[in-house]
């Protein structure tokens, strides 16, 4: 009544197909790409943390597609791409919608970082505790760095409290605080000091993800054939 089961060999096939297809659809992507024709409106949905990571990616399509009309979202609820609220949604996590298609673009770690002018003052052997942490609004839902705080930085002291990450991530290169930022991009700066603490648990997949219905669309596919 629930239909066929596939065979080992029929889920190899399977595999195959799905292969197959990501690889005709990435090419048509690319040959999209060479369309100096391609215009339009085009809205993505992403949030701060992500775009101050991968800005390289939204700067590049404009110039590669200047006749698009690009809409970027900042907003880390999620959105409805069944009422056009986004044509692609970019998001953090290991299990995306199963009504979404998309790709997974990178794997985002996350780990303390302080501006290296902190880390000097506070001093280098400094245990996690001595430093002054930044931490989140207490209207948000946070219990899970109050108790990660208890466990690795005993006693550590609030230096402010924010409710974007935007001023969270200008707070840390300032020097207020510390506290944990994408590795990816953190790691590439010169102004931040590593303190040696990996959220390894809390990794996160990195999605590319649009309607089944619109992975058609001329700019969709190149923006995610772009994004992959």
């Amino acid at each position: 009544p629930e239909g066929l089961t596939p065979t080992t060999a029929g889920e190899e096939l399977a595999e195959t197909a799905r292969r197959v297809e990501a690889e005709i659809l990435a090419s048509e992507g690319r040959v999209l790409g060479h369309d100096a024709e391609l215009e339009g409106a085009l809205r993505v949905s992403t949030f701060g943390m992500v775009f101050q990571v991968f800005t390289g990616v939204f700067a590049s399509f404009v110039e590669r597609f200047p006749n698009v009309e690009l809409t970027v979202e900042d907003s880390s609820e999620p959105v409805s791409l069944l009422r056009r609220e986004a044509d692609v949604a970019i998001r953090l996590g290991n299990s995306p919608a199963e009504h979404l298609v998309g790709r997974r673009v990178a794997r985002m770690e996350f780990g303390v970082y302080a501006a290296r002018s902190l880390a000097e003052r506070v001093g280098a052997d400094a245990p996690l505790g001595a430093y002054p942490w930044l931490h989140w609004d207490d209207r948000a839902t946070s219990r899970w760095l109050e108790d990660w705080l208890a466990t690795h930085a005993p006693g550590a002291p609030v230096a402010m409290r924010c409710s974007s990450y935007a001023v969270m991530h200008a707070a840390v290169g300032a020097g207020i605080g510390v506290h944990f930022l994408p590795c990816h991009e953190a790691d590439a700066r010169s102004d931040l000091v590593d303190l040696g603490h990996r959220l390894t648990d809390e990794a996160r997949d990195l999605w590319v993800l649009t309607l089944p219905s619109l992975r058609g669309n001329r700019r969709v596919r190149a923006f995610m054939d772009h994004a992959y």
